[in-house]
């Protein structure tokens, strides 16, 4: 019989974490693995997946658990702990695998009670970063080294997370596996008719258009984003902005970019189903987040051919060589994001030789399949030393 994996995720909004987790289960090889996915309630319901990364029929592998949720609440968090416990002992999975931070400590704690044999943790980046305060980042990272001493393997999406696990001793290196966040590069670039891509979406068929995708909250900086198209709308007539991506803050963002005068040029759509298309209406990629796992829409944009101008944070560094297939300025360097971008727009000649050679990028270790097929592996590879085999 199929050995029963239990993935474990905070919240099913749209993101590289969330869209990584539905594709494992419903692409898992069901010879050998029966996969089912453990939410907390909010994000997006599970038809708007339906389509792009579950196949129609595939909701009765979705559980929704109540009370877990991303905000620290501890009579809550104790309350999903039961929960998440009930839930574990009810299906009795031979892996519990959990993703982001909430749920990576819970899941995991859940899993460990309930005598789980394989607990599996993905680090999505982490829940703790170095602009929080000191004794808050101290008991996240304290949780951390807890949960690692009884997780059988830590996953990480780039080697900058990785080398700051390390650097934090969370967990022994023996538990330490590279499974890149994947994408369907078969998927990249999407073809599209660019002028009516851009017509669609209110762009002028000669603007150098710059975009970037993500959820609309602190992490993804979108404020930055905003700041940098302020300034070179303001010395470039030919050039247009668009952030694809929601969240709570989308309204409020749109408003402020109303305010500015500039809703006609720095655009906010929301959820898109057509991103891909976008990239390859699209002349320049942007990122500018504060901190990241791996971001998949950066894979998407070099794939596509964008030259891309990104905050070096975490796995940007495994992507970019700043200077060669794009510009990697630090984390929360404005000026010098703004610099980079406005070489790129004022030089189509530098901008071509970019869009080259972010195409030409090894990118093959971020194909979804084959992210897949490596979980796999250390699936079954576990089991083994736990004395259960296939």
């Amino acid at each position: 019989m199929p050995h029963k994996v239990l993935h474990i995720i905070t919240k099913l909004e749209f993101g590289g974490a969330q869209a990584n987790t539905l594709y494992t289960v419903a692409n898992l090889d069901r010879k050998h693995f029966e996969a089912k996915a453990v939410s907390g309630p909010g994000g997006l319901p599970p038809q708007a997946w339906e389509g792009i990364l579950l196949p129609e029929g595939l909701r009765d592998s979705l559980i929704f658990a109540g009370r877990l949720g991303r905000e620290i609440n501890p009579f809550r968090d104790l309350a999903a702990l039961a929960e998440l416990f009930r839930i574990i002992k009810k299906e009795k999975p031979d892996i519990v695998h959990t993703h982001s931070s909430k749920a990576g400590i819970l899941g995991r704690l859940a899993a460990r009670l309930a005598g789980t044999p394989v607990i599996v943790h993905t680090f999505h980046g982490f829940g703790f970063h170095e602009r929080q305060n000191f004794l808050k980042r101290s008991f996240f990272i304290f949780l951390e080294r807890l949960c690692a001493a009884f997780s059988d393997a830590l996953i990480f999406v780039s080697k900058a997370n990785m080398d700051y696990a390390r650097s934090c001793g969370i967990g022994g290196e023996k538990k330490y596996r590279l499974i890149r966040s994947g994408i369907a590069l078969k998927n990249y670039p999407a073809a599209v008719d660019r002028a009516a891509k851009r017509k669609e979406l209110g762009v002028p068929a000669g603007a150098v258009l710059v975009a970037s995708l993500g959820n609309l909250k602190p992490q993804k900086n979108p404020a930055h984003f905003i700041a940098a198209a302020q300034r070179l709308l303001a010395e470039f007539r030919d050039a247009v902005f668009i952030f694809v991506g929601g969240g709570k803050k989308l309204e409020e963002t749109r408003a402020q970019v109303k305010a500015l005068g500039l809703e006609k040029l720095c655009l906010f759509p929301g959820w898109r189903r057509d991103s891909a298309e976008i990239l390859a209406a699209a002349d320049i990629f942007t990122l500018t987040s504060l901190w990241e796992g791996l971001p998949r829409s950066l894979v998407e944009a070099m794939k596509t051919g964008l030259p891309p101008v990104c905050y070096r944070t975490d796995g940007v560094a495994d992507l970019i060589t700043d200077g060669e297939n794009g510009f990697s300025p630090e984390p929360g360097d404005l000026e010098t994001l703004t610099a980079r971008l406005r070489l790129l727009i004022s030089d189509p000649a530098l901008r071509a030789k970019m869009s080259v050679r972010a195409a030409a990028s090894d990118l093959v270790e971020f194909d979804i399949d084959t992210m897949v097929r490596r979980q796999e592996s250390l699936y079954a590879g576990l089991l083994k030393e736990k004395g259960i085999s296939l």
